[in-house]
């Protein structure tokens, strides 16, 4: 009988992307290759559960969810989430960076500095550019800084993403423009944190 694998998702390392799975083991993704997936009998889905452990009731999720976690494991996952502003203590340097995903859409976010561009890549970002390194509160006071004086999102819905995907600009000078005029406009402000050390631009 052939063994079943349950997988928690696509995941992006160091030396490009990878499949997750259930119980922690990741296997690295062939550029060009191609991947199907098997609906195991029954076809239920399972929690994936939260911070990297197993859900304790291994509850079912919806199959028209397009969330992988039950709701207690996904309140778990948020209440220990730099995303969601909940941990103040983390003592890991973090990134503060601008993303660039089209014409006009431009974000800026913070990402540990360890995950290096694995955030962007999930994101799908087509340029980004780093702006400063720093303790994770600092990153985030800076982050709040340029979203105000930038007038620049921390989110860019997935549809919109995928809607100008087709139709990008074919040059790299192009695609960084936007990224080049606001990198220049957020160093020339004032307020930022003295603990988040400045990075040149480079798209």
């Amino acid at each position: 009988m052939a063994q079943a694998w349950k997988c928690s998702g696509l995941r992006w390392a160091a030396d490009g992307p990878v499949l997750a799975w259930d119980g922690g083991r990741r296997s690295a993704l062939t550029w060009g290759k191609q991947v199907a997936f098997g609906v195991a009998e029954g076809g239920a889905r399972t929690c994936v559960g939260a911070r990297g452990h197993p859900c304790p009731a291994r509850a079912g999720v919806s199959g028209r969810s397009t969330g992988a976690r039950c709701e207690e494991c996904a309140r778990l996952d948020r209440a220990h989430s730099v995303a969601a502003d909940t941990i103040a203590d983390d003592p890991r340097p973090y990134r503060v960076y601008l993303a660039w995903f089209g014409p006009g859409m431009v974000k800026v976010g913070i990402t540990a500095e360890e995950r290096g561009s694995a955030r962007l890549l999930e994101q799908g970002a087509v340029c980004f550019s780093w702006l400063g390194t720093g303790p994770l509160m600092a990153a985030r006071r800076t982050e709040e800084l340029l979203r105000a004086a930038l007038g620049v999102p921390d989110r860019i819905p997935y549809v919109e993403k995928r809607a100008v995907r087709s139709e990008l600009p074919g040059s790299e000078a192009e695609r960084a423009a936007e990224i080049r005029e606001l990198h220049t406009r957020a160093t020339a402000l004032g307020g930022w944190p003295e603990s988040l050390a400045p990075a040149p631009c480079q798209p």
